[in-house]
């Protein structure tokens, strides 16, 4: 069992001499109970408060996050789409070299 310790005013002492203190002790403590619930309620109120706020910065910043992701993967598409415009006009241009080149052999062996 811990210890408790109570620090009265001098006065105070005074006045509680020869009254039954476990008495009081009884008699105070619902008043003490509530006292500490309404402390620990209030407490937790704040706490709670501060939670909701920081879940909406979180749910902000998640949305951010979101359209960044959205933009990037459009990004990606575009940019796929783009490669494989890139590769066919390559492809074509490959061929077109590679014609010119055979004509031009031709044309100098004869």
């Amino acid at each position: 069992m811990r210890e408790v310790r109570i620090v009265l005013e001098k006065e105070r002492f005074k006045a509680l001499k020869g009254h039954d203190i476990n008495a009081l002790l009884r008699e105070n403590l619902p008043r003490v109970e509530d006292t500490l619930r309404a402390e620990r309620e209030e407490v937790l109120l704040e706490r709670i408060a501060k939670l909701e706020e920081k879940l909406g910065e979180m749910e902000g910043e998640i949305e951010e996050l979101r359209e960044f992701y959205e933009r990037a993967l459009r990004d990606k598409e575009f940019m796929m789409a783009q490669r494989e415009r890139l590769k066919r006009e390559n492809e074509e241009l490959r061929k077109n070299v590679e014609e010119k080149r055979r004509e031009l052999e031709k044309v100098h062996r004869s």
